[in-house]
């Protein structure tokens, strides 16, 4: 079975969506083994890449109107000239909307297809009339589209009529060496609880004025790994010379600053797919607290605390009691490393080739 697939981001680039196609595409197996393409570094860097990722030369990326539609022409034309001479029997579509989703239609019209729903998706379509309209066309002609929550199911469903038949649910995984050897822990520290943020600090994930806050509380010491243009950018509006700026840090390197941590903050203001490097830090023993937003809601429930992030009186004296009963952690952590365990990626891949070779037919 022939799967051709891709992000038009480029190599490098932060995002659930990039991991996960690393994850199931690229490396260490693949577990789903595809032709992938991302494009090339905007600056023209040199880098090396997996094989079986080709990196595209395209310029013009736009949201909407005119120049998205520019952009999406030569994009399917850059496709068609990489990868015109396979036929491929499905194509896997990583989002349903932005440009990569209509050019792999437009230059493969024959191939089965099958859309993956990631949160950014829906935010988009809100925000943007082009993308909406490209999310409801690709619900509306995909063979089946994959939610990995029922979550964003629902959601999807309150702006793309998607029959029930062909919604499937496969959630998103942790790779399974995580789950059966995941770092050492490092001992807690009795005089502070080391809180961690670890993401995009766009603003439905986390804002200057949260950060800033839950830094300002005796006895917390919080750590940000976050891309660096996007850390500067909210240091121009408000101080964070009291944060522990960690960079942006490779998985591996993420996993181990887990283990340097008492608690992993996950404060979503609106929803998300599926909320991935929650389950990572739970397989990693790090009790995770939340915004139940629809997604994180559904993935993470009783296993990691939820709290309301808008709430700063209510979130400081929360974090007063993790800090002061150290049991409820140790609760949290056993209960977490339970939820992670339900989510393994060999699971996700094997449910995304069986609907693949389903939909080839």
């Amino acid at each position: 079975m022939r799967i051709l697939t891709g992000i038009d981001l480029p190599y490098g680039s932060p995002g659930g969506s990039v991991e996960l196609l690393r994850d199931l595409y690229l490396e260490p197996g693949p577990l789903v083994p595809a032709d992938t393409f991302m494009l090339a570094p905007a600056d023209g860097t040199a880098v090396r890449t997996d094989s079986r990722l080709s990196l595209l030369s395209v310029d013009g990326k736009a949201l909407s109107g005119a120049a998205f539609r520019a952009y999406v022409d030569t994009l399917s034309t850059a496709i068609a000239t990489t990868f015109g001479d396979t036929g491929y029997d499905v194509l896997h579509l990583q989002h349903l909307t932005f440009g990569a989703t209509p050019a792999l239609a437009r230059a493969f019209p024959r191939a089965a297809t099958i859309a993956l729903v990631h949160g950014t998706d829906l935010l988009f379509a809100a925000e943007h009339q082009t993308q909406a309209r490209v999310l409801r066309e690709t619900a509306a002609s995909a063979d089946a589209v994959v939610v990995p929550t029922t979550a964003m199911a629902d959601r999807l469903r309150r702006i793309a009529p998607v029959t029930t038949e062909r919604i499937v649910h496969i959630p998103w995984g942790v790779p399974d060496h995580l789950l059966e050897q995941p770092p050492a822990r490092s001992g807690g520290r009795p005089d502070a609880l080391r809180v961690l943020y670890a993401g995009r600090l766009t603003a439905e994930k986390a804002t200057a004025g949260l950060l800033s806050a839950v830094a300002g509380l005796d006895g917390i010491e919080l750590g940000v790994a976050a891309p660096p243009h996007e850390y500067a950018k909210l240091s121009e509006r408000t101080d964070l010379s009291h944060i522990h700026y960690l960079g942006w840090l490779s998985r591996e390197r993420l996993w181990h600053e887990f283990g340097r941590h008492d608690l992993l903050i996950a404060p979503s203001l609106k929803l998300e797919a599926f909320g991935l490097v929650t389950i990572e830090a739970q397989a990693c023993g790090l009790p995770v607290a939340y915004q139940p937003v629809p997604g994180l809601a559904e993935v993470l429930g009783e296993s990691a605390l939820p709290v309301d992030f808008a709430d700063l009186t209510g979130l400081a004296a929360r974090l007063e009691e993790l800090h002061r009963t150290r049991t409820l952690l140790d609760d949290l952590t056993a209960a977490g490393r339970v939820n992670s365990r339900r989510f393994p990626l060999s699971r996700t891949a094997r449910e995304l080739t069986e609907l693949s070779s389903e939909v080839a037919r």
